[in-house]
């Protein structure tokens, strides 16, 4: 069967049309079986935009195997939370990078995304939107489009991205909760400084916390960022005397756990077609 567009549309939306006893979730089964093509391409993406000319052609299974090229191992070592057409949430563990330096490493949360994607979708791309640094745990959200990802970024400029953290520190805080402001500096080779306020090319990170319990050894902080600093939380926690878990970069004395304890639990923003703001939330893996 073939379908001639004559006017912008979606592929979801003409197939609903022309297929109208046909439910959605049978017809996205279609698109993922490869069972789709667009002016000669296998389509997998329900969203798919259509102009007027485009032609959509409907395959039966037996084409659609000889078009469509076996499906990529999926990726290893991912733990996904979400996923839709839009976004990709997941899970990034200690000791990972979130993407590549300048030494080009091959595995990183980024690479692993890519070719997660890549294996799903055969023609799709995954971009980044933010990072953590490579020895914290914790959620992070991709976007699947070059749009969306702007849309996101934008949200985390504006710092209206709300960030959840887990720490555990050695000692004691100097009060049960508080914010802690600094200006840090980061020079060519990633070290992280702290220095006076608006010392060129500094940059201001705002840091608030709060003691969830104690003993006379550590601490569970809860924190919550306005900023995202490189190290940022680390050297707040280092400035208050009570660094990170692990953290001998900045101090800590102690490394039970072979990992540095801090964790990124919580990620809530404006999905970025709905404009719906959604939470994403993962266990604290120390406590």
């Amino acid at each position: 069967m073939e379908i001639i567009i004559d006017s912008d549309t979606t592929l979801l939306d003409t197939l609903s049309i022309n297929f109208k006893q046909t439910s959605k979730n049978k017809l996205r089964k279609m698109l993922t079986e490869g069972r789709i093509s667009v002016n000669g391409k296998i389509e997998h993406k329900a969203k798919r935009e259509l102009i007027n000319g485009d032609i959509v052609k409907i395959l039966d299974k037996l084409t659609s195997k000889e078009l469509t090229p076996p499906p990529k191992q999926k990726a290893k070592n991912l733990d996904i939370i979400f996923e839709d057409e839009d976004i990709l949430i997941v899970e990034k563990p200690a000791g990972l990078l979130s993407v590549a330096t300048n030494k080009m490493e091959s595995d990183t949360l980024h690479s692993r995304c890519v070719d997660y994607v890549k294996s799903k979708y055969h023609s799709n791309w995954c971009f980044i939107v933010h990072r953590l640094d490579r020895e914290t745990s914790g959620i992070m959200v991709f976007a699947l489009s070059k749009q969306n990802k702007e849309y996101l970024q934008e949200q985390f400029a504006e710092r209206s991205v709300y960030r959840i953290y887990f720490a555990l520190v050695e000692g004691k805080l100097p009060q049960k909760s508080g914010t802690q402001i600094e200006w840090l500096f980061e020079d060519k080779n990633l070290r992280v400084k702290k220095v006076k306020a608006n010392t060129k090319s500094s940059k201001e990170a705002i840091t608030h916390w709060e003691v969830i319990r104690e003993n006379s050894a550590t601490s569970l902080v809860r924190i919550l960022i306005d900023t995202g600093r490189r190290h940022q939380i680390r050297m707040a926690m280092k400035s208050l005397g009570t660094p990170v878990v692990g953290d001998d970069l900045h101090g800590a004395q102690t490394d039970p756990m072979g990992r540095i304890c801090l964790h990124a639990s919580s990620l809530e923003f404006l999905h970025p077609q709905t404009d719906e703001p959604v939470r994403f939330e993962t266990k604290v893996p120390f406590n």
